[in-house]
């Protein structure tokens, strides 16, 4: 599955409903305008925004006391909801104003039964908005636009950063943060989306899914290794991919793009396997399956995007997780 909800030490299972493959596609890079990129983001906002609505309904300040998260997390948590909800408006407003059409809230499944779950996968979310909203930057063309987008960027990264802390996670694992593309993003997103309908059709598809194989270690850069399961068996139904081709999985993280060949594992598993993470991979990073080791564009991506979490080359939590993840 593309989300690993181990991300953070204090992880207890796994949450997010996957979408079936089995339809042989290359994904092409979406052409995009500001009305576009406006939409993209009011997307992702209302998504989070239900987050943190289900999350505040669902458990009390109580429960999250009992789960470690002393106060004032609950208050910071509707302050976080708040924003979600103010950036829902202001895009809405935004785009209303510029003649054209918002996109409307959609039905969402996250899947968390208890505060840990529902804290470690709003770090998640948090750190793929900054990614979200980082990539699509550079393509905005109106700079009032592009000023209100940086303006919700740096209050997300802060979302991201008291979050993490939250959890016991760096606040600030890398330098640089990662941008992600606009289909790398929705591949992300679209896990969660069961249902409803848009006036809106954007131009973003989802790549097949990249279940990482569950581990009870917590990965380190230039140490763990890191199984794709089913991976080639995927590529080959999707793609027509042979065991000869070399496949690369590229790990994004900060502004730096690694690629590492994979390799098969030996049965009838159809998995891929890198024996170790690139140094120089951090905190929340985004590993794809590419042809190319060079050019990591979306027509060359097989599988994506999923999620890991990772420390740097003996950072990690000494002890191992209580269950595979």
């Amino acid at each position: 599955m593309r989300f690993s909800l181990a991300l953070a030490a204090s992880l207890a299972v796994s949450v997010v409903q996957s979408s079936p493959l089995g339809k042989r596609h290359v994904v092409s890079t979406p052409v995009v305008n500001d009305g576009i990129i406006l939409n993209y983001a009011l997307t992702l906002e209302y998504l989070e925004r239900k987050f943190y609505m289900e999350g505040l309904a669902n458990y009390t300040r109580d429960d999250f006391v009992k789960a470690g998260f002393e106060d004032p997390f609950y208050d910071n948590l509707k302050e976080i909801y708040f924003d979600e909800q103010t950036h829902v408006q202001f895009l809405s407003d935004a785009l209303k104003a510029a003649g054209i059409t918002p996109t409307n809230e959609l039905q969402y499944s996250f899947g968390t039964t208890n505060p840990m779950q529902f804290v470690t996968l709003s770090s998640v979310l948090e750190g793929v908005g900054v990614s979200a909203y980082l990539g699509a930057a550079r393509d905005i063309m109106n700079k009032d636009y592009l000023d209100a987008a940086g303006a919700i960027l740096t209050v997300e990264a802060r979302h991201t950063a008291y979050i993490r802390a939250s959890l016991n996670e760096s606040p600030f694992p890398n330098p640089f943060d990662t941008p992600l593309k606009y289909n790398q993003v929705f591949s992300l997103a679209a896990d969660f989306i069961t249902g409803g309908s848009s006036p809106v059709a954007l131009p973003f598809k989802e790549f097949p899914e990249l279940p990482l194989q569950c581990s009870q270690y917590y990965y380190e850069a230039d140490r763990s290794s890191v199984t794709f399961s089913g991976a080639f068996k995927e590529a080959q139904k999707n793609f027509g991919i042979k065991k000869d081709t070399p496949i690369y999985a590229v790990f994004f993280s900060g502004l730096k793009k690694l690629p590492v060949q994979v390799r098969m594992t030996a049965g009838n598993a159809g998995d891929y396997k890198i024996d170790r993470i690139p140094a120089g991979v951090v905190g929340q990073a985004y590993v794809l399956l590419s042809k190319s080791a060079t050019d990591f564009s979306d027509e060359n991506t097989i599988a994506g995007v999923s999620i890991l979490e990772v420390y740097k080359k003996g950072m990690a939590p000494a002890t191992p997780k209580e269950k595979c993840h």
